[in-house]
């Protein structure tokens, strides 16, 4: 998801950076119509960045911070199964020197030792066996709960590119402690498709917006190939693209 939100990021603030660098091309002064499509596209340009700016920053504060906190549960987790883990084996080790007394001749001193032997196992015998319930008991809690952690971050994502509400998007901090049932599969892919429809559009329209700005009128679109295959060849002839 960070991956994804900072090339969002650069690709927009890589636009905006071309057209400001068109904009301050000298040609802007001499030539009313290039300054007139630069100044498009330049506001087309800001337009995308201004929109994936505020998609980015609710994707941050609806998905990646809750998902970096999910995260932060591990760790306390590791070092729960590493404890139970030291517990069984000072566990075994103890049984073992119990049973190796039990097998021995039953002499007095052995009885001595066999009873110090079973009162040292006692409190690590139970020791192990709490610290095995309780991860028997929470493990499987936190594993089955994962989905419904995430469900509110899901939601928001889809929203965030459906409509960048940030009130709306903010729902999913709120009601952590009343988490949703999971949605189904195709539901979840319905709503993730209706979504990518709805940002799309937007930038359908922020482009779409941007041609009718440019278009000239009477100029058929063959033509305008023509200009612009003209002028890639003239650019391609130049000595500062030119193969060695």
């Amino acid at each position: 998801m960070k991956k994804s939100t900072d090339a969002d990021l650069a690709m927009s603030k890589s636009a905006v950076k071309i057209s400001l660098d068109l904009l301050s091309n000298p040609l802007c002064e001499q030539d009313q119509d290039f300054l007139n499509m630069v100044t498009a596209l330049d506001t087309a340009m800001k337009r995308m960045d201004a929109f994936n700016q505020e998609k980015v920053n609710q994707i941050q504060k609806t998905v990646i911070e809750p998902l970096k906190k999910f995260g932060s549960v591990f760790p306390s987790l590791n070092m729960a199964v590493k404890r139970r883990e030291q517990a069984l084996q000072d566990y075994r080790r103890l049984q073992a020197k119990v049973e190796k007394y039990e097998e021995k001749e039953k002499t007095g001193p052995v009885l001595a030792k066999l009873h110090q032997a079973r009162e040292e196992l006692r409190p690590v015998r139970d020791d192990f066996e709490a610290k095995n319930k309780q991860l028997l008991d929470e493990m499987p809690r936190f594993y089955n709960s994962r989905l419904d952690y995430f469900q509110p971050s899901f939601e928001s994502l889809i929203r965030a590119q459906e409509t960048c509400d940030f009130p709306v998007l903010c729902h999913c901090s709120r009601t952590r402690s009343h988490l949703p049932c999971p949605l189904h599969p195709v539901a979840h892919r319905r709503q993730l498709q209706a979504a990518q429809v709805v940002y799309y559009s937007e930038m359908h329209k922020i482009f779409g917006d941007l041609t009718q700005q440019l278009a000239q009128p009477g100029r058929p679109d063959e033509q305008r190939e023509r200009e612009n295959e003209a002028r890639l060849s003239e650019l391609r002839a130049l000595s500062i693209v030119a193969d060695d």
